[in-house]
Formats: structure tokens, sequence, C-alpha cells
């Protein structure tokens, strides 16, 4: 496939932090598909599997992870990079790694480490996953974290647009090895960020409806759903509610990809470089003014009746509560920790703190009710309410 000028190009990056000694053979790879697979083969990226997407350590099997979210945003990303021209395995790259520094009960409880932290540079996801990715995930002898691509951290570090104000975690990061921060990302990262919204967007709808925490009839009040919806109907009219549903999701998704990839395609003509991309003084990816605004809709919807709903937002609180016990409890007795963790633990402050923040933020959902129970001698209650 030929890329488009304005793509990354795997044998124009910028490097790696660290200089690589590759003796031997290990596949004929471009260096974005380097990145794609060091992320695939991380541990980070298999606790994925057992991480929050919408609801906490959920007992059915079919509600969607951290994990099974990340790969269906990376297949959509796929979809946009390829009709746009861009290098698809460094979107793919970058949409697999995007929730990687995410900890256990997904935004409850970041809010709990944030909380802990907050005297101590604070906490955030975002600047965690390359903090991840680039000290503490460390399987190789020659040097420390994955030692990805500077366009893949770049994006990871951007994907949301430039960054005015760095926290602490991103900051050091940055002073080692320097992501250009304040310009924006290569389109990659910016139809990654895209990819992410249209895949939460429509399938936590799927994941609501099968917990009955949404109706059919709420999600009709939105008049694009409901246009759709009805199409579907008289299209399908002998096929059942669930797979309406499923065909309604299916579509929502389409249509939301055709208008990214038709709208960043205008937005990018003339540009001839990655370099005019990071240069433009504002996003190019993006979805149309009427699509944008069907989407906010959607996603106020989403907040008012799914993720602030009174069910959700009681075992989010629990969830905050696990995650500040479990830093309270390693601050006071550090011999909770596990062995290699307590031999690694600094001394100083803040270095201390942020040590335990590393060790929460990497559990999944599951470790962290089984380490409270180990602690204070008996599980949470009220966590799971699917």
């Amino acid at each position: 496939m030929t890329l488009a000028p304005y793509a990354a190009d795997p044998a124009a990056s910028r490097g790696r932090e660290f200089a690589e000694n590759r003796e031997g053979t290990r596949g004929p790879r471009s260096e974005f598909q380097r990145d794609r697979d060091r992320i695939v083969h991380s541990i980070a990226f298999r606790r994925l599997k057992a991480k929050t997407q919408v609801f906490i350590a959920p007992d059915g099997d079919h509600y969607r992870t951290r994990l099974t979210h990340s790969i269906e945003v990376a297949q959509i990303g796929r979809v946009i990079a390829r009709a746009l021209g861009l290098d698809e395995d460094l979107t793919e790259a970058l949409c697999l790694a995007h929730d990687i520094g995410h900890p256990p009960f997904g935004h409850a409880g970041e809010d709990a480490l944030q909380e802990a932290m907050a005297e101590r540079g604070g906490f955030d996801h975002n600047a965690h996953t390359l903090r991840v990715l680039m000290r503490l995930e460390a399987p190789y002898c020659d040097f420390p974290g994955l030692n990805l691509s500077w366009d893949l951290l770049e994006g990871l570090a951007k994907h949301n647009g430039p960054v005015s104000t760095p926290n602490w975690a991103l900051a050091e990061l940055d002073e080692a090895f320097p992501l250009d921060l304040g310009a924006w990302p290569s389109l990659e990262a910016q139809v990654a960020a895209l990819a992410d919204d249209i895949a939460y967007d429509n399938h936590d709808i799927d994941d609501g409806l099968r917990a009955g925490f949404l109706l059919l009839d709420d999600l009709l009040e939105l008049p694009a759903i409901a246009d759709q919806y009805r199409a579907i109907e008289r299209r399908y009219p002998s096929a059942s509610a669930d797979q309406r549903l499923r065909e309604l999701v299916r579509s929502r998704i389409g249509l939301m990809v055709n208008d990214v990839i038709e709208t960043t395609r205008a937005n990018a003509r003339g540009l001839h470089s990655v370099a005019e991309v990071r240069a433009h003084p504002g996003q190019l990816a993006a979805f149309s003014s009427g699509m944008g605004e069907e989407e906010r809709a959607l996603k106020a919807f989403m907040y008012e009746r799914l993720y602030y709903h009174p069910e959700q937002l009681m075992a989010a609180s629990r969830a905050r509560d696990v995650v500040s016990r479990l830093f309270a409890a390693y601050d006071q007795s550090p011999e909770a920790l596990p062995e290699e963790w307590r031999a690694a633990l600094p001394a100083e402050e803040p270095a201390r703190s942020r040590h335990f923040a590393d060790f929460i933020a990497g559990m999944t959902d599951r470790f962290a009710i089984r380490q409270c129970a180990d602690i204070f001698g008996r599980a949470p209650d009220g966590l799971r309410n699917v």
C-alpha cells in the first residue's frame, strides 16, 4: 500500500530513546510493527483483560474489559488509517496501548489515586501509560521500558492534542526523551483518539443494554438513533430485538467511521508531510459538524443514563474506597507489598508514594479485591453490579 504524503513513515522514524543491538534475525518488521508487537507481548497489555471498561469485575463473560475495548479500538483505527493512506501499524499500536495506564476500577480508581497523590504530583492515566511503557514494564536486558519509537510515544502523549502543562510523570519522561508536547501529533494519533470515541460510544451502548442499565425506549429519545433504528426495523421486520440492536451498533460505527474518513481527508488536502500535520494550528482528524453534534449528544446521554447511573455511582464510590485503603495500608505498612516491590521501595518522598501508586495502578480489578481481602480480612462488598 502506498502511504499518503502526510502519513508517518516508519523508515523516517525519529528513533528510540536507547540504542539497540539487533544481532540475529527477529523478522522483517518495520519500526512501527516492532512497537505494536512489543505492546501486544507486554504484561501490562495482558492485564487489561481484567480491568474495568464500564462494569467492575463483571461476572458475565460477554461484557467488555479494557482489553477487548482496546482491540475494538484498534480495528476501527486500522480501517480509518487504511482509507486515509496512513500507517496502519502505528495507528494499531497507538490504539492497543492507549489505555495501558488505567488503574483498576477505571476512572474511580484513577480518582482515588489522584486524591492520594494530590500532594505528591497527582496521578493521570494518560501520563501513566507513558510511565509504564518507558520505565515500569522492563523485559529487556539492555534498557528500561519497551523502548518504543518516538513516533509512538509522541502519539500516546498527545493523542488528545498538544499538552501545555504536563504533570510530573510526563514532564519527567519528556525531559529524558523530548516529545515536542506543544505541537499536534501525527494523523495516526489523531485517528486513534477518534477510534477510541467511536468504539466506546457504541460498544458501551451494547453493554449498557445487556446489563439493563439502558433501555431501548430511552435510547430512542436521541433523534439520530431513533431514525436509524426505525430504518433497521423496516429493513429487517422479522429480526429479533437483539439482532436489531446489534445492527444498530454496527451501523452507527459505520456511519461515524465514514464521516471521519470524509472529513479528515478534506481537512488534510494539500498537506505534503507529517511535519506539516504537526505544524498545523488545529486538529485535522475530526467528525463533521453534524456528526460531532450527534456524538456529543450521545455522550451526554451515556453519562446521564449509564456512567452516572445510581448503581454505577455506588459501585464507583466503593471502588475508590478500595484503592484509597490499599494506598493507606502500603504507606503505613510497606511489608504488605510483594517482596520485589518492597525491595525497590525508595526511602524519600515523593518517590516513595509514587512507588505505591505504580504498584496499585498495575493491579487488575480482581487482584485489588484480593489484596484488600488479604490485608483487611474480608473482601469489599457491592463492587459488582452485573
